[in-house]
C-alpha cells in the first residue's frame, strides 16, 4: 500500500505573449494579484514558432515569462488558469485576444502547463482545465517530450526555466526550514 503524503508546493510560472509590448505594463500588476510578487522575469523573446495566433492577435508576437516568489499549491492550477483567462478577457478588442497567458508550475522533476484543451497526454484537474506535462527534468536538464510545444523546446526557454528551477529549490528549502 502506498502512503499518501502532501505534495510539495510548486513555483508558479506564467508565459505572456502579445503583439503590443506596452500592454505588458498593464498586465503585469494584474498577474501579481493572482500570483503575488514576481521574482524572475525573462527578457523579451520572439514568439515565432507558430502562426497559429497570427489571425487572432496579429504578428510579430513577443513573450515574457514570469516566475512568482510565493510557492503555490499544485491543486490550485485550474483556479489560476481561470483567473488568467479572466485577465485575457479584460484586454479583448474587437472580439480578438491581445494577450495570451499560459500559467503553469515547476517542480524539481517537471514543468506543467494549464490548458483548457483536452488531449491524450493531458490530465483533467477540474474546472474544465487540464494539466499538460510539458518538460521533465532528467539528469541535470529539462528534456522535451513528444508533445512538447516547439517554443518550450527552445534553448532560451529551457535556460530560463533552469534558472527558475534553481531559485525554486532555494525557496523550497527555505519553506521547509520554516516548517521545522
Amino acid at each position: 500500500m502506498s502512503l499518501p503524503k502532501m505534495p510539495d508546493p510548486a513555483k508558479l510560472v506564467m508565459s505572456v505573449f502579445m503583439k503590443e509590448k506596452p500592454l505588458f505594463e498593464s498586465v503585469f500588476p494584474l498577474l501579481e494579484t493572482i500570483g503575488g510578487p514576481v521574482d524572475l522575469v525573462s527578457r523579451w523573446l520572439d514568439f515565432d514558432f507558430t502562426t497559429y495566433y497570427h489571425k487572432e492577435m496579429g504578428h510579430p508576437l513577443f513573450r515574457r515569462i514570469l516566475a512568482f516568489k510565493s510557492l503555490v499549491d499544485q491543486a490550485d492550477l485550474s483556479k489560476i488558469k481561470q483567473a488568467t483567462n479572466a485577465v485575457e478577457q479584460q484586454f479583448v478588442k474587437d472580439q480578438h485576444r491581445r494577450i495570451n497567458i499560459d500559467p503553469g508550475y515547476l517542480l524539481p522533476s517537471r514543468f506543467v502547463l494549464a490548458t483548457g484543451k483536452d488531449y491524450a497526454h493531458r490530465i483533467y484537474i477540474g474546472d474544465r482545465m487540464y494539466a499538460d506535462l510539458t518538460l521533465m527534468y532528467v539528469g541535470k536538464q529539462f528534456v522535451s517530450l513528444d508533445w512538447t510545444y516547439p517554443d518550450y523546446r527552445s534553448k532560451e526557454i529551457i535556460r530560463f526555466l533552469e534558472q527558475v528551477r534553481d531559485k525554486y529549490l532555494l525557496d523550497l528549502k527555505a519553506a521547509q526550514r520554516s516548517l521545522s
